[in-house]
């Protein structure tokens, strides 16, 4: 059987998952009569709940005789990773570009890696039927985008489709019959070359492990290419390292291929396939797996290096243990190197005291979804403020720079600008009219100036502006950057909040916590109205006498206190704050609970 394989590579919401949905379907993947949830590739409760992928994925779909390995990717530069690992193991890539927007920052990310690679880009306008779609200019911008990643003649000569994959069709002319996606399924027939590994049936078996997954009754499963000859169920392989060390022998127990959505069992993988083996217990992600004769290891993609450091730490405040059952330090630690084994763009390292561990990543999202993961496994944890890693290059400091693209309506621009270019040190580099009275502007920032803005730059543009991000290079230190004016409300009692004590403290700043909440000494419960810090009681009573009773005076009405998600708080808080994550509740604390030690540490700084 022939044999096709592709990734989907696209911006954040320009609808890589709705299309593979719309291809499983029409290919004959289901049964007529399957009961099917939208989005079938977002298998995860985080990628559902959050509608966004987060993990790439493969599934496979035969068409005419043709098998095409589908590989769904994450469109957000924070799980960029999985992408570039990922691009190893196909021979295309189909490009979706959102008609309306055009080419994205992430769209540049993901291309300019799939591009190096000598990868042919199949160009696929989504979403024309929207009304403020603009398809040929988003085409003319997709090859002003591959112009500048240097694109050689064959990837600048791409072919282009119209699609709508909500609706389920894909055409090569605009006004075509919008029926189906045929269109689509030949062209990647037609244009993605065959495999270069079947010329290599007969050589001794060899294939790159690219994914690290774990099944309960199987143990550890690898999914990669094969890059050379044949594997069957109970052959004995090798795994070597990238410098070329023999790491273990095994005997392959399992062989799954992709069929549809679910894996199954095969007795045996050819050159080109992707599938998953198991029976390996130390391989991991980038080793090389191949038959005994060989000792040379195949080449794994290098990948981009982490750009901020998140200090993971016991929960050690007063209502620790309440919520959840995994405490100890050893158990997080446990935790954090399986995660650092399947996710290649974390890195890890213990900090003297042994309690806490510094975890470096790509970004304050990817870091958020670690740590959602890990509370809803019951893990109580303290978070610091995200720290951004610096480099030294011949003497001089380096941070790295991010590029923003930002889409705004043209009465916010100055406050966004200002913003960008005023405290955080950014450079304006581009403002161009981006139609129906938005504005967009492209700036080079500080990934330390970026840390924490998005909350207020929603703030900023009424909630209708659309901020992206991606890492860009580095830049010689630009100075100190200043954090959060306001200074925050801290409890000065141990117990549970009380209305009237929280009503008497609204006009002192806006509150974080709602009344019966429980409060300890040196917890954050809401934000001063001026710059500095202050101590408040929230467990104050009414005094209550023989003349007035309880229920007389007119019942207190409180402000609805303000909640922060995960990555808000992680944002919001200061150096010297922590952001305290149990299963049910994230609260903010200072990192020093006794008022005299804070003084005493604001002394020493």
């Amino acid at each position: 059987m022939d044999l096709r394989n592709v990734a989907i590579i696209a911006h954040v919401d320009h609808g890589k998952t709705t299309l593979v949905d719309e291809l499983l379907k029409q290919s004959g993947a289901f049964r007529a009569n399957q009961a099917v949830a939208e989005r079938a590739m977002d298998s995860n409760d985080l990628e559902r709940e959050r509608g966004i992928t987060i993990l790439a994925k493969a599934t496979s779909v035969e068409w005419k005789g043709t098998r095409i390995n589908i590989v769904d990717t994450p469109g957000h530069a924070d799980f960029g990773a999985e992408v570039e690992r990922i691009l190893s193991m196909v021979d295309g890539v189909v490009l979706l570009v959102d008609a309306a927007e055009g080419p994205m920052p992430q769209t540049k990310f993901v291309t300019s890696k799939a591009l190096a690679l000598g990868l042919r880009p199949i160009v696929v306008l989504n979403k024309v039927d929207k009304p403020d779609a603009e398809p040929d200019r988003a085409l003319d911008e997709v090859f002003d985008l591959f112009s500048a990643l240097d694109a050689d003649e064959d990837q600048l000569d791409f072919p282009h489709l119209y699609a709508s994959g909500r609706s389920g069709w894909c055409d090569a002319e605009l006004d075509g019959p919008r029926k189906n996606l045929d269109a689509l399924f030949n062209l990647i027939v037609n244009h993605v070359p065959e495999p270069k590994q079947l010329k290599k049936r007969d050589a001794d078996f060899t294939m790159l492990a690219v994914t690290l997954g774990a099944d309960p009754f199987v143990g550890r499963m690898l999914t990669g290419r094969v890059e050379s000859g044949k594997l069957k169920v109970g052959q004995t392989v090798q795994s070597i390292s990238r410098i070329g060390q023999k790491i273990e022998q095994f005997r392959v127990t399992k062989i799954q291929a992709f069929r549809g959505l679910h894996l199954q069992d095969i007795e045996e993988a050819e050159a080109g396939d992707i599938v998953s083996i198991a029976g390996m217990t130390k391989t991991t992600v980038a080793d090389t797996i191949c038959a005994l004769a060989v000792d040379e290891p195949l080449e794994a993609q290098p990948i981009d290096p982490p750009t901020i450091t998140v200090t993971f730490g016991i929960n050690d405040s007063p209502l620790a243990g309440r919520d959840g059952k995994k405490v100890q330090s050893r158990v997080i630690r446990e935790r954090l190197h399986k995660e650092a084994e399947t996710n290649v763009a974390i890195r890890i390292k213990d900090t003297p005291g042994g309690e806490a561990f510094e975890v470096s990543g790509r970004g304050e999202l990817q870091m958020g979804v670690l740590i959602e993961n890990m509370r809803r496994e019951g893990f109580e944890l303290s978070i610091s403020r995200p720290q951004v890693i610096m480099r030294e290059e011949d003497g001089v400091t380096m941070e790295p720079v991010e590029e923003a693209t930002i889409d705004v309506d043209d009465e916010y621009t100055g406050a966004v600008i200002e913003k960008l270019t005023g405290a955080r040190k950014g450079e304006l580099v581009e403002m161009k009219p981006a139609g129906a009275g938005k504005t967009r502007i492209i700036a080079h920032v500080p990934s330390r100036g970026l840390i924490g803005y998005h909350g207020e730059f929603l703030t900023d543009t009424r909630g209708t502006g659309v901020l992206n991000r991606v890492f860009h290079g580095w830049t010689p230190h630009k100075g100190p950057i200043p954090g959060r004016r306001a200074g925050v409300l801290i409890s000065m009692e141990n117990g549970e909040a009380v209305a009237y004590a929280l009503w008497n403290l609204e006009e002192r700043g806006k509150m974080m916590i709602g009344a019966q909440a429980p409060v300890y000494t040196g917890m954050i419960i809401g934000e001063h109205s001026r710059e500095n810090d202050l101590e408040v009681n929230p467990l104050k009573g009414k005094k209550l006498t023989n003349v007035r009773a309880s229920g007389t005076d007119e019942a207190v009405r409180l402000t609805t206190p303000i909640t922060l998600s995960l990555e808000e708080a992680i944002a919001y808080i200061n150096d010297d704050e922590l952001v305290e994550v149990t299963p049910n509740a994230i609260r903010l604390r200072k990192r020093h609970l006794d008022p005299h030690e804070r003084k005493r540490a604001a002394r020493g700084a």
